[in-house]
């Protein structure tokens, strides 16, 4: 199942592997300082199982570069989960948010107070 959309898929063709943080977005939020090493390492992060998901691929197209601000899974079981998905991989690879982002974060995360957002830093 496709966290994004709750879409049942059977055939792997239909699935894309989605940037939680796109790479887009952590180029503008800090990744440009990186050496290329670092953003390699960013681009292929397998060790935290939130960097990069399976998701079907029309939601990941519709998402494209946008922050939570101006995209959000439309599977609204999803939201808290990928907020906290999102800060996370943001914290762990010490990449910034803009006023804006950071905006849409607190005010899209008002009924997810039970949630915790748990990172280690990225080696």
């Amino acid at each position: 199942m496709s966290s994004y959309d709750e879409g049942e898929v059977t055939d792997a063709k239909q699935l894309d592997t989605d940037h939680m943080v796109p790479l887009a977005e952590a180029w503008d939020s800090g990744a440009h300082d990186r050496t290329p090493e670092r953003r390699d390492a960013y681009a292929n992060e397998v060790d935290a199982r939130s960097s990069l998901v399976a998701v079907t691929a029309r939601t990941n197209r519709s998402k494209a570069d946008k922050d939570p601000a101006a995209w959000m899974p439309p599977a609204e079981a999803a939201t808290c989960t990928y907020l906290v998905d999102w800060t996370a991989t943001k914290l762990r690879w010490d990449l910034s948010a803009d006023a804006t982002e950071q905006a849409a974060l607190l005010e899209l995360a008002e009924p997810c107070a039970d949630s915790t957002v748990d990172y280690e830093p990225a080696l």
